[in-house]
């Protein structure tokens, strides 16, 4: 039995989910994980389960709706009383 070793490639994972709807969505995100990901350039995951380096303007786009129905299906605390 021989051991082949690959070269390197420049290929990266292909992070998103689905059909290429998820693009079209600003998702939900925890905000301490954008900012972290601003600095670090790692990805986050929405709570819909999209995975991407954030690098757009999310008010230029409407809210995912899968993450806007889990969002509101979680308990309120008290920081979204108001809401």
């Amino acid at each position: 039995m021989s051991t082949k070793i690959l070269p390197e490639s420049d290929i990266r994972p292909d992070l998103s989910h689905g059909d290429g709807d998820h693009e079209k969505f600003a998702h939900y995100v925890e905000k301490d994980k954008i900012m972290e990901s601003a600095f670090t350039g790692t990805p986050v995951r929405a709570i819909c389960g999209k995975v991407w380096v954030p690098n757009r303007d999310p008010q230029k786009f409407p809210v995912c709706p899968e993450c806007k129905e889990i969002y509101e299906g979680l308990p309120k605390g008290e920081d979204n009383n108001n809401e």
